[in-house]
């Protein structure tokens, strides 16, 4: 896939083919896990300006998308480490924001998600809507496999039980 989507020229024309390959699909599991499209955007954004920015670095990468979702996760879990801090300096809370234009099933899932631990919600989404195995998971985050299975579990354990309160019918 790399040969496919960089070229060995100036960079540009690769990195643009990478783009209309992967953007979507990227900001689409980013956004799976931090439940806010504009940050989700943002951190592939910055991802992509990054690979921009160190395009000898980038050329050499096997993976180029699993390069880029990693940058992105690396903005993420800066913005969580700088929301908590304002948050204990200004006591600021954030409530939810609401999705645009998605179905039901797409806001049940994303609640969902949203409820579950950061780690847990990372792992779940990195494995189901990125389709990365146990093994690149853990590269990626830096963890054991172990760690990521015992979080994968609980994840799922715990998403299931969120949605099915959520489908139980209200009895009144």
């Amino acid at each position: 896939m790399t040969e496919v989507l960089m070229d060995t020229g100036r960079g540009a024309p690769g990195i643009d083919r990478l783009y209309a390959a992967s953007y979507r699909r990227l900001v689409v599991q980013m956004y799976a896990i931090c439940g806010d499209l504009a940050d989700a955007e943002d951190a592939v954004q910055e991802a992509f300006i990054t690979a921009l920015r160190k395009q000898w670095t980038f050329r050499s990468v096997d993976n180029p998308e699993a390069w880029l979702r990693t940058v992105a996760l690396r903005r993420l879990h800066r913005g969580w480490r700088h929301l908590a801090v304002v948050r204990r300096h200004q006591g600021l809370d954030r409530g939810p924001e609401p999705a645009a234009g998605v179905g039901p099933e797409h806001v049940a899932l994303v609640d969902a998600l949203a409820h579950l631990d950061p780690a847990q919600r990372e792992v779940v989404v990195l494995h189901h809507l990125a389709d990365l195995s146990v093994a690149e998971i853990a590269d990626q985050l830096g963890v054991p496999q172990g760690t990521v299975k015992s979080r994968l579990g609980r994840g799922r354990q715990r998403l299931g039980e969120l949605l099915a309160e959520r489908e139980e019918p209200s009895h009144g």
